[in-house]
């Protein structure tokens, strides 16, 4: 009897050594793997067989298309080309090594971060209490553990400023790709004497085992004269941490190698100057007015396609400040600081007018008086007896 089983076990021990395999590996480690919106990458998996019989191996996907799959002896190779954000979801390597079944899953997210960051103002004046706004374009994910903003001064945050807010907005796309526009708001606190030079907004996407910031620079304007430049839209500044990001679909563009940017011209005109935004983009774009010193609907403004005009008067004491304008689709802007050169408050001329108006009717009223006091006089005078002879 033992001697049957001495005989038999070598057999058993055979056939489960054709059922063994190593681990099912798959390149890269990682359980989330990213890829940027219009990237490409590859997803390898791979196991071994002991014994003659060899492993099989492939690629399966949950609910989401897989993508090109070329699967060989014992590996199979999945390749994601220009990915859009359908392309995010979990895909599944299934190995066998015989009866022996092995599976991995790896989580494959989609995400967008071009270098798109514009700030509003443009450009900060130093000695003033001011709000600044810091937006990042054509985005996703854009819920605040992924996408973070900061304002720094030189490599560090600068301190004392209040939130004000966030917003997220849909940005319009000509695909079916659905990204963001996602914008943080502060108001700052004073910068100090001497003022720095400038201030840079920073936004940081975080995803796992990536991550990626981009800068924008917000100069901080020194005014010794009463003619501010006009400040157009800076170009984004890519932190040397950044990597490659995909341009936007559907972005406007007036050549190959820089995106448009809106622009506004000053005119002066009777009582007051008249400013006027335009982009030379070609068709399908349009400029408005988004931003001016106290209240945008207190202005005079007519918008036609790529041009945008809006009225200022010297006679309405418009505080001084920061005019903006917005190209669509895009996001670019533009501004310009306009101190105000004459002002005749409309109050103060109510008021003079209504003092004259006041003086007048009195010197009547003194006049009225005189005049009848010597009237009456005049006729107690000739009604009077005559004396004795």
């Amino acid at each position: 009897m033992e001697r049957g089983l001495i005989l038999v076990l070598p057999l058993f021990l055979g056939f489960l050594q054709q059922g063994r395999g190593g681990p099912l590996e798959v390149e890269p480690r990682e359980r989330v793997v990213v890829v940027a919106v219009g990237g490409s990458m590859q997803l390898t998996c791979r196991l071994d067989c002991a014994g003659p019989r060899a492993a099989s191996v492939q690629w399966r996907g949950l609910d989401t298309s897989l993508g090109a799959v070329q699967s060989g002896a014992g590996s199979s190779v999945l390749s994601v080309r220009n990915a859009s954000l359908s392309t995010a979801g979990t895909r599944v390597c299934v190995g066998s090594c015989g009866n022996l079944t092995f599976q991995q899953t790896v989580k494959l997210l989609v995400f967008a971060f071009p270098d798109q960051l514009t700030v509003s103002p443009v450009a900060l004046v130093a000695g003033l209490d001011q709000k600044v706004a810091c937006t990042a374009h054509n985005v996703t994910p854009a819920d605040p553990d992924a996408l973070s903003f900061s304002l720094l001064l030189g490599d560090r945050e600068l301190e004392g400023v209040q939130a004000l807010g966030r917003d997220e907005k849909e940005e319009p796309q000509e695909g079916e790709d659905m990204l963001f526009r996602v914008t943080e708001s502060w108001l700052l606190p004073p910068l100090g004497t001497p003022a720095p030079s400038a201030l840079h907004c920073q936004a940081t996407m975080r995803l796992p085992g990536l991550q990626l910031s981009h800068r924008q620079p917000i100069p901080v304007l020194h005014l010794t004269s009463r003619e501010p430049p006009v400040m157009t839209s800076l170009e984004a500044t890519l932190d040397q941490g950044s990597t490659h990001s995909p341009p936007s679909p559907g972005k406007p563009g007036n050549s190959s190698t820089g995106p448009c940017l809106p622009e506004i011209h000053r005119s002066p005109v009777p009582g007051g100057l008249e400013l006027l935004c335009e982009a030379a983009c070609g068709p399908g774009v349009a400029v408005r007015w988004t931003q001016a010193p106290g209240d945008l609907e207190a202005y005079e403004r007519r918008e036609a396609g790529a041009q945008a005009w809006l009225s200022v008067l010297w006679a309405a004491c418009n505080p001084e400040g920061w005019f903006q304008c917005r190209l669509d689709p895009g996001g670019q802007m533009a501004s310009l600081y306009v101190i105000p050169e004459i002002c005749f408050p409309l109050t103060s001329e109510a008021l003079w007018t209504g003092s004259l108006v006041l003086g007048l009717l009195f010197l009547v009223f003194l006049t009225y008086r005189l005049w009848k006091c010597c009237w009456a006089r005049q006729l107690l005078g000739s009604s009077a007896p005559p004396g004795p002879n």
